[in-house]
């Protein structure tokens, strides 16, 4: 697992929007929350809604991006033109990415969805594991404070991986 204070590593994916996005481009976010998820998994689809409650809520100092690194041809739900129907449906705002050729899953080492990091505003890794304990941490780091260091892990649906 990624340590804590690990910087965030560089990425260029494209976008439900159909426009290419990399790290550079949420600079300027106070936090910026990646969330390793796909459309398929029920553990996904249980938070969801929540999930889009809260990056709504918090969207003037915190940026949201969805990693979508199931590119396996045997999860159809899981495609790309698929994403932008999920997305819609859900009325998620923030970007939503596809990790194709799943470089970007690997790189963070990311292990299921929904796998959600988030970085500081020097985008060193501060908070990584479920959504349970997301808000929380969120709150610390819009107030000044640490991230609480007793982390909540990660429980999902492995990476369907190529």
């Amino acid at each position: 697992m990624v340590e804590l204070g690990a910087e965030a590593l560089d990425f260029e994916l494209i976008g439900i929007d159909d426009q290419m996005h990399s790290l550079e481009d949420y600079k300027d976010a106070k936090v910026l929350v990646i969330v390793f998820m796909c459309n398929h998994c029920p553990y996904v689809q249980a938070i969801w809604d929540d999930l889009v409650l809260l990056a709504n809520a918090v969207s003037d100092e915190v940026q949201f991006l969805g990693v979508n690194s199931n590119a396996n041809p045997d999860y159809p739900d899981d495609s790309f033109e698929n994403m932008k129907v999920f997305a819609e449906e859900k009325g998620q705002e923030f970007p939503y990415l596809f990790d194709e050729d799943q470089s970007v899953a690997l790189a963070y080492d990311a292990q299921c969805t929904p796998d959600i990091f988030m970085y500081d505003a020097s985008r060193k890794l501060a908070y990584r594991g479920a959504f349970e304990g997301l808000e929380c941490a969120i709150e610390a780091l819009l107030a000044g404070e640490e991230a609480p260091k007793n982390q909540v892990h990660s429980m999902g649906c492995s990476i369907k991986w190529l």
